[in-house]
């Protein structure tokens, strides 16, 4: 079987390695040929899709499995479930698209090879994570993903990139520490072997639940840091206000997604007993995530910053959703990892223009830009209902998922959440008013230009893709319907037995 997965990780890494090593003279081709590997990898993405059968979208497919380091049981193994597969869609999806938006942000040829070298990396270790099927691999794909990341948030932003950088790497080293102490402790706790860290084999194991929640907390901590979830959510506001927006766009996007990825796929998975004992707390921090995000988001006059806290509210929708432990919370929780991602993406993506033509991301700058810019006016509008969950686009379904869903596990946590659907009609219209409407400006400020082309096509196939979700949702529910119910099937074992 040809090994898709393994062209996937390798592709974007190799395109990184050719950039570095391009001579100075062809630097200048240096986006075409990002360009060029990110859409290969698309097309790769496609066919992975369309190949997938979604009748067994709770197994793994497309699976690999060779021998990395034997003595310690470790194994390069990659296969998706319907969850990794929309995950992985995503990352395609979006990472060229961060590279068209970031067309013309630098001048230098070596400069900018640099930071397009550092998303196709980051597009490797994407693709790498949430395909892995061994616990140390993903660990190690995890911990290695911070250096591009560390380089593309301190090497290209605004004046307190360097101090963004090293809190975003502060937050995540000490997360991926505390993981690495529970990968070692899992290893101990399983059956051994060259294959000792593989997930089929570390599912139901027989551990003291002592053990087994100890192990837990320290991979959920991990995750939580990245999710991000208060109170470790500090370091994404700093991060978003300091990076390119393109870079923050794959960074909350997608890579964040690992936290709710990895709980789903390990914690939940591997520590049922520990996930239930521990769900009404989690569920507790995840009901402050989302009112917390949502009121300060509303305070904010940075547009980055605004669009960050709007996250960390969406996110403690998503955490809810998971630790509900019902079929449709779950389903819900895993479908609005991807539709967040094309909110939030063409969010940053939009405000990144409008920085552009101004210069500053402060709302109090703005004014009536609808009466110069209607189209880019329009476009904003649409993808800031989409953060608010308008019916009609993709974020809706999946957000009333997971409020019914779990309406019935945990329903005082729903009905305050449901005040985070409230303000976020706030902090999204406010945005709109501040930046759009008013009288019309003057000067140069009446001379700003519309949407380009190269602009409208980052924007549009995303508003796109969450009206056909939004009107379709099976396309991609189907995906995720059959690892829900072996979640919820899993906790419900455990609670049943205990």
């Amino acid at each position: 079987m040809f090994p898709i997965l393994t062209v996937m990780v390798a592709l974007p890494a190799l395109g990184a390695v050719l950039l570095w090593a391009l001579p100075g003279g062809a630097r200048a081709r240096a986006r075409e040929v990002a360009l060029a590997v990110t859409a290969i990898e698309l097309v790769l993405a496609v066919v992975l899709f369309a190949q997938f059968d979604m009748s067994a979208a709770g197994s793994f497919q497309f699976s690999e499995t060779y021998a990395w380091i034997p003595q310690i049981g470790t194994s390069w193994a990659l296969g998706v479930n319907g969850i990794g597969l929309l995950m992985i869609v995503l990352s395609a999806l979006l990472t060229p698209l961060a590279i068209l938006a970031g067309w013309w942000e630098d001048k230098d040829d070596s400069r900018r090879t640099h930071y397009l070298a550092l998303i196709l990396l980051s597009e490797a270790f994407m693709i790498g994570i949430f395909a892995a099927r061994d616990v140390f691999l993903f660990y190690v794909l995890f911990e290695a993903m911070l250096i591009p990341l560390y380089f593309l948030i301190g090497s290209f932003g605004g004046a307190q990139r360097r101090y963004a950088a090293v809190k975003f790497l502060l937050y995540s080293l000490a997360g991926g520490l505390i993981m690495l102490v529970g990968v070692v402790a899992l290893y101990f706790q399983g059956p051994g072997g060259d294959q000792a860290f593989l997930t089929d084999n570390l599912t139901g194991l027989d551990m003291s639940t002592t053990a087994e929640r100890l192990i837990f907390l320290a991979f959920f901590l991990a995750f939580a840091i990245k999710a991000p979830m208060v109170p470790v959510h500090t370091w994404l506001p700093t991060v978003a206000e300091n990076a390119r927006p393109g870079t923050t766009a794959l960074l909350v996007a997608v890579l964040d997604k690992i936290g709710t990825f990895g709980m789903l796929t390990l914690c939940v998975a591997l520590f049922p007993e520990a996930a239930h004992w521990a769900a009404p707390v989690i569920i507790l921090f995840a009901v402050i995530s989302v009112i917390y995000g949502a009121l300060l988001a509303i305070g904010q006059k940075d547009m980055l910053r605004l669009v960050a806290f709007t996250s960390v509210s969406h996110f403690g929708i998503m955490v809810l959703g998971i630790f509900a432990f019902t079929q449709t919370s779950v389903e819900g929780a895993a479908f609005y990892m991807f539709n967040h991602g094309l909110s939030t993406g063409a969010l940053f993506f939009v405000v990144g223009f409008l920085i552009h033509r101004y210069g500053t991301a402060d709302v109090t700058q703005y004014g009536g830009l609808q009466r110069v810019v209607p189209v880019l006016a329009g476009t904003f509008l649409v993808i800031g209902l989409s953060a608010l969950a308008l019916p009609g686009l993709s974020p809706f379904v999946s957000e009333i998922m997971v409020l019914v869903g779990a309406f019935s596990a945990a329903k005082v946590a729903v009905i305050v959440s449901a005040v985070g659907v409230v303000l976020a009609a706030l902090y999204v219209l406010l945005t709109y008013q501040k930046v759009f409407t008013g009288p019309a400006p003057t000067g140069k400020r009446a001379k700003v230009r519309e949407l380009t082309r190269r602009e409208r096509i980052v924007l549009w196939p995303l508003i796109a893709l969450m009206l056909l979700l939004g009107f379709l949702p099976g396309i991609a529910i189907d995906a995720v319907r059959e690892p829900a119910h072996d979640i919820v099937a899993t906790v419900s074992s455990q609670e049943a037995g205990a």
